[in-house]
Formats: C-alpha cells, structure tokens, sequence
C-alpha cells in the first residue's frame, strides 16, 4: 500500500549546475531534457542565474615596479533545471548519467 502511493506521487526534482564552461554545462542540460522527455516528464528551464564574476591581479615585476600587473576573470555559470514526474524510472535514469569533469550538480527530490 505504502509503495503504490510512493509511485504514484508527483516528485519535484531541481538539479542546480555550477561550472566555469558553459559550453559543457549545456550539453549536459540537454542529456538531462532528452531522459526527461523520454520518460514524458515535465520540463520547466533551463532558467540562468546570476553570474559570479572574480577578478585577480597579480604583480608581474618580483622587485620595484608595481606599476607593472596581470589581471585575471573567472567566471562561474549557473542553471536550474526543474523535472516533475511521477514516473520512478525518471530517477532512475537520472542516476546512471555519466558526469561530465568539471561540474558541480546538486539533484534535491522534494
């Protein structure tokens, strides 16, 4: 009885990316999509959040001239990428993705 009303359900599940190359962020948002349509889930975003943009300056002259400096940017991308499914094959999938380097993902099922 529990595990039929478990399944039946409407899980919302929010995957958070945070990565420095958005060229590979997206291409892992489209794996996401394509395993959320394939299991007929409902899609809201990609939505973009703000960007964190950090600067460096760094002094190129070991001795006097401190005139003389390199400035430097990293940039951190972020999305959020919502899936409401009531389907547990949806999770699973999810699950078995291969995880491309360099990006964090944080997956809360609420």
């Amino acid at each position: 009885f529990y595990k039929r009303k478990f399944i039946l359900m409407k899980k919302h599940i929010r995957i958070k990316l945070k990565s420095f190359d958005f060229r590979i962020m997206e291409k892992l948002i489209l794996k996401f999509i394509n395993i959320a349509y394939s299991t007929k889930a409902k899609i809201y975003g990609p939505i973009p959040l703000p960007i964190i943009k950090e600067k460096f300056t760094i002094l190129i002259s070991p001795h006097v001239d401190k005139d003389a400096r390199d400035q430097y940017e990293i940039c951190t991308y972020k999305r959020l990428l919502g899936i409401i499914t009531s389907n547990f094959k949806t999770i699973e999938k999810l699950m078995k993705i291969k995880l491309i380097s360099g990006i964090f993902i944080k997956i809360n099922i609420i």
